[in-house]
């Protein structure tokens, strides 16, 4: 999802009445950022507190190539890294992921051998369908149970959108919450759900509902169920003792777009690029009685923010043995203050620009290949930039591009 898909972000349909009032209830994050621009490695930093740099997930047999898990790769998170999860058991926490793991597929890779309790979800996006020849189609799982496949027993009907798995993994949102309430124990939800991924899906109720097409109807179910989540919170009584915070994994992949893709507002290209429209997400911190309703906060922020935020609130100290990179939100959450720290734009191995205050130097410019734009692939399209959008992995490293992104967001005007 991206930046410009909220209309508390300024997307002009205003289809997003629950989380705009979760943003009015709460705190917008204008400045907050992915820790890369792919599912993956930014679902790894987010569990990890560290860069994919750090906790594994970038490539080394090609330059500023970022790294992922679909099905046919064996690798997945390490042993040596410490999940989210596996501290949060310190305090006593009950851990849960619905939907989209990511970090491997294989059984060492599995979320309940890394700190969660219960999964209800898929190693893998819903890619397919698949021949079950060659490839077999992807699994979905209850905890360590298969319990079927996307396209066989968890439909996806890729000529009307129709899919009803946002509704179960609601379901299973609501009731995991439940069962916690009733027997007065902390919890950690992560809800990951995927259906704003190409293939882009809805259940019917919501097909047909939106302006901007199938794309629009998964963004409305989405906010619909976010909405049903914080009215469960508020009628169990538990809701000003749970901290809510919504993002995404990357920016809208433009590449989709119109019919499968969203929007990134203001902002330059899409998923895979290092540019704002890639990495910018929108965010949204809620937690009644604590967080000041109505806020907007440019403290800059980044997902792997989310780990040692999460720690900080179980009373948790992150770990000494090696580095973390996301540092606690708390007091610009509670107290308004803004905590000086820089951004680091990631794509693979490559570390392809630093924002520090509103400038942004990019050491590197590339969106993708020539071969691949030659068929049609196109993380910019409609936003060619001279010199900046470019075809070819170009290096600025001796005189880096810088831009103000106060007054040039788009990354258009280069100062030098």
């Amino acid at each position: 999802m991206g930046w410009g898909d909220l209309g508390a972000f300024g997307e002009p349909s205003k289809e997003t009445p629950n989380l705009d009032q979760m943003a009015s209830e709460g705190m917008l994050f204008m400045d907050f950022y992915t820790a890369n621009p792919l599912c993956s490695p930014s679902r790894a930093a987010l569990l990890t507190g560290r860069l994919p740099v750090r906790n594994g997930f970038y490539t080394t047999n090609g330059h500023a190539r970022n790294a992922y898990t679909p099905q046919d790769i064996v690798g997945g998170i390490p042993d040596s890294e410490l999940l989210l999860p596996e501290l949060l058991k310190k305090a006593g926490y009950i851990n849960k992921i619905i939907g989209k793991w990511h970090l491997g597929h294989r059984p060492q890779f599995h979320p309940l051998k890394h700190g969660f309790d219960e999964w209800f979800g898929s190693p893998n996006c819903h890619f397919g369908p698949y021949d079950n020849k060659a490839v077999p189609n992807i699994p979905v799982y209850r905890d360590w149970e298969m319990i079927g496949r996307y396209y066989e027993d968890f439909k996806i009907d890729l000529k009307t959108g129709e899919a009803n798995l946002t509704q179960i993994y609601l379901q299973e949102a609501l009731d995991f919450i439940s069962r916690q309430q009733a027997s007065q124990q902390p919890f950690f939800l992560y809800w990951a759900i995927d259906a704003t991924h190409a293939p882009v899906y809805a259940s019917k109720h919501f097909l047909g509902s939106s302006q901007r097409g199938l794309y629009g109807d998964a963004v409305r179910e989405i906010d619909d169920s976010i909405g049903k989540i914080l009215k469960h919170l508020q009628k169990l009584g538990i809701s000003e003792n749970t901290f809510v915070f919504f993002t995404s994994d990357n920016g809208a992949a433009l590449i989709s777009a119109p019919k499968q893709g969203g929007s990134n507002g203001r902002f330059l290209c899409g998923k895979q690029t290092t540019f704002e429209g890639g990495m910018r997400e929108p965010a949204i911190a809620w937690w009644p009685g604590h967080i000041p309703a109505g806020g907007v906060s440019h403290q800059l922020g980044n997902v792997m923010d989310l780990f040692t935020t999460s720690l900080s609130l179980a009373g948790l100290q992150p770990p000494s043995d090696r580095q973390i990179d996301g540092i606690d939100l708390l007091p610009a959450i509670l107290q308004g203050k803004l905590i000086d720290r820089p951004i680091f734009y990631y794509r693979g191995n490559e570390m392809m620009a630093v924002r520090v205050g509103l400038y942004k130097a990019h050491y590197w410019t590339w969106s993708n290949s020539w071969e691949e734009y030659s068929k049609g692939i196109d993380f910019c399209p409609g936003q060619n930039v001279s010199g900046v959008t470019t075809h070819t992995q170009e290096e600025h490293t001796t005189l880096p591009l810088l831009f103000h992104l106060g007054r040039d967001p788009g990354e258009k005007y280069p100062l030098r």
